[in-house]
């Protein structure tokens, strides 16, 4: 791995930890999981990093977590957060950037905006889900069909994060096109 991949990494996960300096909004009937900006943080890593790169940058940032920096949104952090309702969505973060940055690879053909859209869309909203939601049945003692309605209230949030990555990978692209790692 070259300095300039590990620059990029931290880079994206410093990007995800500024993200959880916005201020959270807690759903109190699905156990307190926040929504958050750091959401997009994870899209961004993927559609500008590529998988692998985007991947390793959630997983620093969560390893930091681990070792107690209060990097998530409202100052948590420690291995605390991994046992609470959202450790189901903190687990899919990391595969999430990894599959955002592979569709983002395999779209090379579409133009930037629509391939980050669906890329974020896919993994940013959709692999994140697919954790978040068994986690929040898991950790919030949920039925899985109240864990899955009330995640909708999420959905407008996240496709506003989706609309964001897709329009900030674009204009990089267009002023910075090396800068678009996952289309290296």
């Amino acid at each position: 791995m070259t300095d300039r991949s590990i620059v990029q990494i931290a880079f994206y996960a410093a990007l995800i930890a500024a993200l959880g300096l916005l201020p959270p909004v807690a759903i109190p009937f699905l156990g307190g999981v926040p929504i958050t900006a750091q959401t997009l943080g994870v899209m961004l890593a993927g559609v500008m990093l590529g998988p692998v790169r985007g991947g390793l940058a959630v997983l620093l940032l969560l390893f930091l977590v681990a070792l107690g920096a209060p990097l998530l949104a409202g100052g948590r952090g420690g291995l605390g957060v991994f046992a609470g309702a959202s450790v189901g969505f903190l687990i899919g973060w990391p595969i999430g950037a990894f599959v955002t940055g592979l569709i983002m690879q395999r779209t090379k053909s579409l133009a930037v905006l629509p391939s980050a859209a669906i890329s974020s869309v896919v993994g940013g909203i959709g692999v994140v889900y697919l954790f978040g939601i068994p986690g929040l049945v898991l950790m919030a003692d949920l039925s899985f069909s109240k864990a899955l309605i009330g995640s909708a209230v999420y959905i407008p949030g996240d496709l506003i994060k989706v609309a964001i990555a897709a329009v900030v990978a674009q204009t990089v692209a267009r002023g910075l096109p090396g800068a678009l790692v996952s289309r290296a």
